[in-house]
């Protein structure tokens, strides 16, 4: 009989958490465990991939009227109905959160929904005070958004919120610039808000491709999104009713009426309950009807007892593990956002995997965090896979094959809408090192693109290969000819 209570506790019901706990009940035979204080299904399934990417798909339907027209189509301009939409999105949200927990049910997993932080090396203490015992333990607690330290921040909104407002607002200010402030600014606008958004730096989604970058920022102004690079805001409080009418300021496009009674529940300090007055660094002054903070998110690690019992905590939070998941206390393991490695939830479901196979199945397996295909749900879509054309050029010399181009689909409803198709191409061993599609469908595209790169293909492969036309895609094995070498 064992000294613990479960071969294996793992806190949090996210995809990670959850994968790792089914697997090892349901394949390596050990009893098994899982606390979460929330929502099954944690933050890709409840307030992260997929309500986000619901939210993209009823965006985009904004501008399908006007290019039915152009096909031929006799169809009026139709409305946005948000509670509609999120009544069938809570639904959504309900079932699926209900198949985590039958998945674990069905595994032999024990659940506990409540919080859990760690007591010892083997311990577990529940929210309740009650203590479990276990002879493993996997933290895969997730992350959550962060306000900045600023005067008013707590005004203003975060992603999580968004899932969660009775009504859009008429107007948002967006303050960030990675690919969550990126995607809620294309969601918003296609939804019908105005959408305002500042980023300090010089150009949005910092860390991807420069080219792929330029040409989204265009897109996403020639969409109509007031986009302000090298912008932040300095300034905030709740608007006054002197706010709404100075001469100095931009009005959200609210009624008046609605805007002062917004303005009395803001001062109470409630998060996006109403109109808020912002300064930028470039002097200018404006009421928003909400502010939408998208500048950073950290792991959960507060509060769970780690440090004290000697796991090491990065400057951010995050915990420090080895390539098989472990900490430095040898009974306690970490997978998904919490390490702060790469924050993807397929990346946090090999993690936990690659932990199971490790720990109970006698098959020592490190996590492989190279060449990870991921896409940017902005319009147009972005989807990357390998090295930017910045990072290789540092690393060795290289070929960049490029186009740039209007798709026929949008061309001939007289649209300007460009795509990309981008191969960084090793000069010396002709493999090819990176690949960059910003197109609508692009991350349908990068994950069939993703295989041929993760197994070694050459630029000579993509090219004996034969393209399938008329598409997009078919430029991607089309490019003959270099556009330079870096």
């Amino acid at each position: 009989m064992s000294d613990f209570d479960y071969d294996l506790f793992v806190i949090g019901g996210g995809s990670g958490g959850v994968r790792a706990a089914r697997v090892a009940a349901g394949e390596a035979g050990a009893k098994v465990a899982l606390a979460e204080a929330d929502r099954y299904g944690g933050t890709c399934v409840i307030r992260g991939c997929v309500p986000k990417k619901l939210m993209v798909f009823a965006s985009e339907y904004a501008h399908m009227p006007d290019a039915a027209r152009a096909y031929g189509w006799d169809i009026p301009d139709g409305s946005f109905d948000w509670q509609a939409f999120c009544g069938h999105l809570n639904t959504e949200l309900d079932r699926l959160e209900g198949i985590y927990r039958n998945l674990l049910s069905g595994s032999g997993v024990e659940t506990f929904d409540t919080r859990a932080r760690i007591k010892d090396a083997h311990t577990v203490e529940l929210a309740s005070g009650e203590t479990k015992t276990a002879k493993h333990i996997l933290v895969a607690t997730g992350g959550h958004p962060v306000r900045p330290d600023m005067p008013g921040a707590e005004l203003g909104i975060v992603s999580d919120d968004i899932f969660h407002l009775p009504e859009l607002p008429k107007s948002i200010l967006i303050v960030g610039g990675g690919y969550i402030a990126c995607e809620f600014a294309c969601i918003l606008h296609g939804l019908g808000v105005e959408v305002t958004q500042y980023y300090r730096g010089a150009q949005i989604l910092r860390g991807f491709d420069d080219e792929a970058r330029g040409l989204i920022a265009d897109a996403m102004r020639e969409r109509g999104i007031d986009l302000h690079t090298g912008t932040n805001i300095v300034e905030m409080r709740a608007a006054t009713d002197e706010d709404m009418v100075a001469g100095d300021v931009t009005l959200a496009t609210a009624p008046v009426e609605a805007r002062q009674i917004g303005a009395k529940d803001s001062a109470q300090g409630k998060p996006g309950s109403g109109p808020v007055w912002t300064k930028a660094t470039n002097g200018k002054t404006r009421v928003f009807d909400m502010v939408l903070f998208a500048t950073g998110r950290k792991p959960n690690t507060a509060d769970m007892g780690l440090e004290e019992i000697g796991v090491k905590l990065g400057r951010h939070g995050q915990i420090a593990v080895d390539e098989y998941s472990q900490t430095g206390v040898p009974s306690v393991y970490a997978i998904g956002d919490v390490t702060d490695r790469v924050n993807l939830t397929p990346v946090a479901i090999r993690e936990g995997m690659a932990f199971v196979e490790t720990v109970f199945k006698a098959n020592p397996t490190p996590v492989d965090h190279d060449l990870i295909p991921s896409a940017v749900f902005t319009q147009p879509e972005y989807g990357s896979v390998g090295l930017t054309e910045e990072q290789a050029r540092d690393l060795e010399e290289v070929e960049i094959y490029c186009t740039s181009f209007r798709p026929m689909h949008t061309a001939f409803a007289g649209k300007p809408d460009r795509v990309l198709m981008k191969l960084i191409v090793s000069k010396a061993s002709r493999k090819v090192l990176g690949c960059h599609i910003v197109a609508p469908g692009a991350g349908e595209m990068i994950q069939l693109a993703g295989v041929a790169i993760k197994m070694g293909a050459t630029k000579e492969d993509f090219d004996r290969t034969v393209a399938v036309h008329p598409t997009m895609s078919e430029e991607i094995v089309t490019m003959r000819n270099p556009i330079r070498t870096a």
